[in-house]
């Protein structure tokens, strides 16, 4: 079994490199070994290669550049992986692609659900939901995964921010009135992993289906709740906490150039009902990673 994996550096993908070990021999490569700034690059890559899954963690994730960087957001984000794609669909290959919460407007008052029709308020959601119709459109045998509020103990996220923040300050305002589940890279990883083994199975007998989900960590909270979650569970850990008092905002108090969905829920059903995985609470997962920075005993 070959694997292909691009963007190994990333958030996602180096958790990728780690976890897709068990289903065989894995080519990881990063940004500058395949350069999606040059989709027809990677046509060579994958005929050469010939790998029986493909798994795509690359994107162009620069929210706010996305406004002025559109043409090269639409570039990473959906023509390299349409030609990806076009690749995997002439070799047989499957095709493991991730996509955002950002697809939607955030207006709905409930989780969002696969089914729900998209409408992205930012160019980095109109190239990211470009992404996913390419692909649909390809062919190829895919799992596409839509996820949200991405986080790791390694690299630049929101945990690592406030982590560091913590040590600087004694109040943190933070945004009060965005929801969503923050989600680890390793939890994205370990269900990648279980659902590309299904998917391998189903090809066998051909009874595979591709299809879209949603893959986040189960439960809801705003950035400031995620903020407060952090501190109380760093000062559990032993690490070093000055912040004495973290205060809500409203987004207003935070403009930004590119424009935030207020709801970022995305319904858990289908991804449960498909795979019969169930996703730990975003608070579980974010106690094991809080861990792994922790001071030993």
């Amino acid at each position: 079994m070959k694997i292909l994996l691009f963007g190994k550096n990333g958030q996602v993908g180096f958790e990728l490199n780690r976890s897709l070990q068990p289903l065989g021999e894995i080519t990881a490569l990063t940004r500058s070994e395949a350069d999606f700034s040059n989709p027809e690059s990677l046509r060579k890559i994958i005929s050469e290669l010939k790998p029986d899954v493909i798994v795509n963690a690359v994107a162009y994730t620069a929210v706010d550049k996305a406004e002025e960087q559109e043409g090269l957001a639409e570039k990473i984000n959906a023509i390299t992986p349409g030609v990806i794609a076009e690749e995997a669909a002439k070799i047989g290959a499957l095709l493991v692609h991730y996509s955002t919460d950002y697809v939607f407007d955030g207006t709905k008052d409930s989780s969002y659900t696969e089914s729900d029709a998209p409408n992205p308020i930012n160019a980095y959601g109109r190239t990211k939901l470009a992404g996913e119709h390419v692909i649909q459109q390809s062919g190829c045998d895919y799992l596409i995964f839509r996820t949200s509020w991405v986080y790791t103990s390694r690299g630049h996220n929101f945990l690592l921010t406030m982590l560091k923040l913590a040590k600087e300050r004694e109040q943190l305002s933070v945004v009060s009135d965005q929801l969503g589940s923050p989600t680890t890279a390793r939890l994205i990883a370990e269900t990648t992993l279980i659902c590309i083994h299904q998917a391998l199975k189903e090809r066998l007998v051909g009874i595979f289906e591709s299809g879209l989900y949603h893959l986040t960590a189960s439960g809801k909270t705003s950035w400031f709740g995620f903020a407060e979650e952090i501190m109380r569970l760093a000062r559990e850990q032993g690490l070093p906490v000055s912040v004495k008092q973290v205060n809500p905002v409203p987004t207003t108090s935070y403009p930004t150039p590119a424009k935030r969905p207020m709801n970022s829920q995305l319904s858990l059903n289908k991804l449960e009902y498909v795979s019969t995985i169930t996703t730990p609470d975003w608070k579980t997962t974010l106690k094991t990673t809080i861990q792994e920075r922790s001071p030993p005993l």
